[in-house]
């Protein structure tokens, strides 16, 4: 007996993208339990349209159940492709907009992690400027790694990022905002915590476990690496501050990240002459991409910001 084919997808209806909409909202948030706050309505309801949703789609999107949520792979497909169209909408909408000269829609951006904490704080005066300016503005930050961030400014799930500047990637323009110094930490309870810099030969710095990066960094970051004895990863610094902190690890941070824990007593700086290096931060954005006055507005209120 074989197995009828559902219809395919005749039109996208308003429906449709309401339902495809309730289908992102639980992805991201990871399961229906965990979107009923971000949504506004209970779990029955959100698992009435997501079947819904499947039975309009022909498609199984999630496994649900005892063993959690988890996507199908038609899910994932589903999903990465209503990213796409949410995306267009929005750009649609925010075009439409920019037609009549006011500040409305959506600025999408994205950062690697522990930015706020840089004194010069051009985002955070470049963001308040457009909020000011279009106070129907709706702002969503996404914290991912530099390579996500990027990855997303060329996909159009994202208007722009802000992520330290290694090698140029085709399709992205990039507008150098400041630099960044990063030194060499680690923690109390670690052997060399009390030991004068003037005392620590180079050989035993080399020695200790060290934490290696796995996001991109320019060439002078990476020499910098290569000197230690790198037996742990971070995908973020964050993840760094962790291991450092454990006084196990040996590591870099930013400086304007690791300064809380420095004041406090918690670390110390190595041979802040010799183990440091700087990367320059940068705004990124799509080439040749399609006017976004809201866009544009916080590139102009990001370049005018002091240095």
């Amino acid at each position: 007996m074989s197995t009828r084919r559902p219809a395919p997808l005749a039109q996208v209806s308003d429906f449709d993208i309401r339902l495809l909409r309730i289908f992102r909202s639980v992805v991201e948030c990871g399961g229906f339990s965990a979107a009923e706050s971000a949504l506004g309505i209970g779990r029955s309801a959100i698992s009435q349209q997501m079947s819904d949703l499947e039975q309009r789609l022909g498609l199984r999107l999630c496994q649900r159940g005892r063993a959690g949520f988890a996507l199908t792979e038609e899910g994932r497909e589903v999903y990465q492709s209503s990213q796409q169209l949410l995306t267009a909408l929005e750009s649609f909408r925010t075009e439409v907009n920019g037609l009549h000269q006011h500040l409305r829609g959506e600025l999408n951006i994205g950062l690697t992690d522990n930015l706020v904490t840089l004194p010069h704080m051009r985002i955070t005066h470049a963001l308040a400027r457009l909020k000011e300016r279009g106070p129907d503005v709706r702002i969503q930050i996404r914290m991912t790694p530099p390579s996500e961030v990027e990855q997303g400014v060329l996909d159009g799930s994202l208007h722009v990022g802000v992520v330290p500047q290694t090698s140029a990637l085709a399709g992205l323009e990039y507008q150098p905002l400041y630099s960044e110094r990063s030194q060499l930490y680690c923690a109390v309870g670690h052997p060399l915590f009390y030991v004068d810099d003037r005392e620590l030969a180079d050989a035993r710095l080399h020695a200790q476990d060290a934490i290696a990066p796995t996001f991109r960094l320019p060439p002078e970051a990476q020499a910098c690496y290569q000197a230690l004895n790198c037996t742990a990863s971070a995908s973020d610094r964050e993840g760094m501050a962790f291991l450092i902190l454990t006084g196990r690890y040996i590591g870099y941070l930013p400086d304007h990240y690791a300064q809380q824990w420095l004041q406090q007593g918690r670390l110390r700086v190595l041979k802040p002459s010799e183990c440091f290096y700087e990367v320059s931060l940068a705004a990124v954005t799509r080439k040749g991409r399609r006017p976004h006055l809201v866009l544009e507005s916080f590139l102009e209120a990001l370049a005018s910001s002091s240095n």
